[in-house]
């Protein structure tokens, strides 16, 4: 039976530490648009779902609503720099019904619509087993809490980094998750979720202009190295 997957790509006008960031020209198009065309490429997903605070902006970019593309107008109660973004996934769901729900960020330009497949391959061979996906970064590394002291080792008894325990940190890529696991946890990841790694050049997420700089210096040679 094939399942309806519908993408939900939030997306506001206002950003906090670089302004603007959604709409700003990153090598050579909206910073959205990179992500988004990501999502398109990826024959199974349905519809992309843009819930925003800025129609207007995206309409001066050229995006409109079309036969893959809904975008919906964030109700005032959920705009705001401080509101969960919990809340604006349930808003989404109870809207625009589907089968597997993917959510990403604008945020991501370097995510791949093959990682994008990946992650979906992954969660429908574990289903029945799994009841979501998050995507993250694995870290072998020695950790100290504030005050010095180690956290996850020995400095007296060291040991290499690669034979640490691994830890692994959610990087906001990609989530994946159905309608009974949201009800469940009212949060896009559920009770039995799937850590999934993602390749580290496509594991950036820009929150900084220093991010911003990181990742358009390596769209450039990524795209240059694709001819």
């Amino acid at each position: 039976m094939v399942k309806e997957v519908v993408a939900l790509l939030p997306m506001k006008a206002h950003s906090e530490r670089v302004k603007g960031k959604n709409f700003r020209l990153f090598n050579g198009k909206p910073l959205f648009r990179w992500v988004l065309d990501a999502l398109l490429e990826v024959e199974s997903i349905s519809k992309v779902v843009i819930n925003t605070d800025a129609r207007s902006i995206l309409t001066e970019h050229g995006l409109s609503d079309a036969s893959r593309v809904l975008i919906r107008d964030r109700r005032p109660e959920l705009c705001g720099d401080f509101v969960s973004m919990n809340h604006i996934l349930a808003d989404d769901l109870a809207a625009v019904p589907a089968d597997v729900y993917l959510m990403t960020h604008t945020t991501n330009p370097l995510l791949s619509s093959a990682t994008i497949r990946e992650a979906l391959r992954r969660f429908e061979d574990s289903r029945g087993e799994a009841d979501s996906l998050f995507s993250v970064n694995k870290v072998q590394s020695r950790f100290y809490k504030a005050d010095g002291s180690p956290v996850n080792h020995d400095p007296h008894n060291l040991i290499r980094t690669q034979d640490l325990e691994p830890w692994y940190e959610e990087n906001s890529n990609l989530y994946i998750f159905t309608p009974e696991s949201f009800k469940r946890t009212n949060a896009r990841i559920g009770v039995k979720p799937i850590l999934f790694e993602t390749p580290r050049i496509e594991s950036f997420d820009i929150d900084t202009l220093d991010d911003w700089t990181i990742c358009e210096l390596l769209a450039k040679e990524l795209l240059s190295a694709r001819g």
